[in-house]
């Protein structure tokens, strides 16, 4: 296999305290950046509404595009450019009338403006609300059992603390990622919920391999006997060739699929890419970081229990 780092002795473990500052700071930022939004952005698919894509025969600006749709009172509508100053997207809350209607008023709305000139609907997409909500329940019931099945198949293959120091380290990733998300205005659409459910699988397999090393050195008589953080350390140190290359590939890949995807794969895009990065992160420094924390936590509950018997 091809080998980036020979040899590696990097202390990974040693400089957790640093790590955990940094995914402090930065979920916190994320988290602020919610609540001062009033919480993530749904796209049509969760929140309802209807949703036209259209195209212009001339560039022209979203101020003009508002004041047009303004005349027919349809509500708070959000408006986009679409990868084109000439194509917009604009998302119409939910209304008593069918989608066939909405945009026929829409149309109206825009014919009446001659600014804007011609302008051509591509696509309409209409979610009641009890199917956004239906689809808001489920998306949590995704990631809730997902979390679940982690737990248990690491708790069997391991021991239950490797279980929830993986599930620690995916809650990890998600809220970074769902930061990112907000702090760049990005929606929460079906897409984006497959991204996250695909940094879920890919950042807790790292984790695995690096579990399996340690139990493949202790089945081979090597590093017994010492502390369990170096035991770790040691883990991530002979994954890493392997881990930096997994991460590479698989970003590239997220990269190029961002930059030439298009508009309607940009934000699963972007969420793979912060996933495949803090992926990486967290297996290092939260699941690996978190299980040493544990370990040491026991141990020293260990000796404190001896010592008192002793004392007895």
């Amino acid at each position: 296999m091809l080998q980036i780092f020979v040899d590696p002795q990097f202390d990974f473990i040693g400089r957790r305290r640093w790590a955990y500052l940094a995914s402090v700071v930065f979920i916190l930022i994320g988290l602020g950046s919610m609540v001062a939004k009033g919480g993530l952005r749904y796209g049509i698919d969760f929140s309802g509404g209807t949703l036209i894509q259209v195209r212009f025969e001339r560039a022209v600006l979203v101020e003009r595009i508002r004041t047009s749709l303004e005349r027919i009172q349809m509500g708070e509508s959000v408006i986009q450019e679409f990868g084109d100053p000439r194509e917009f997207i604009l998302r119409l809350p939910l209304a008593e009338t069918s989608a066939e209607a909405v945009t026929r008023r829409v149309q109206e709305a825009l014919a009446a403006d001659a600014a804007l000139g011609k302008a051509e609907v591509r696509r309409v997409e209409f979610v009641g609300p009890q199917v956004g909500r239906d689809l808001q329940v489920q998306a949590l019931y995704a990631v809730l059992w997902s979390m679940a099945g982690i737990l248990i198949y690491i708790a069997i293959r391991f021991d239950l603390k490797g279980g929830f120091a993986s599930i620690a380290a995916i809650i990890h990733d998600v809220l970074v990622c769902l930061g990112a998300m907000s702090l760049t205005n990005r929606e929460m659409s079906l897409p984006v919920l497959a991204a996250l459910l695909t940094i879920i699988g890919y950042s807790v397999n790292d984790t695995i391999v690096a579990y399996d090393r340690v139990r493949e050195n202790r089945g081979k008589g090597l590093r017994r006997g010492q502390p369990f953080a170096t035991q770790i350390n040691a883990a991530i140190n002979q994954t890493l060739s392997r881990t930096v290359l997994t991460a590479l590939t698989v970003f590239f890949s997220t990269v190029v699929l961002y930059l030439f995807g298009g508009k309607v794969l940009e934000d699963l895009a972007f969420v793979l890419t912060v996933g495949v990065i803090t992926g990486t992160y967290s297996t290092v420094y939260i699941a690996g970081s978190l299980i040493v924390e544990w370990t040491g936590w026991m141990e020293g509950r260990g000796q404190a229990r001896k010592k008192l018997v002793a004392k007895a």
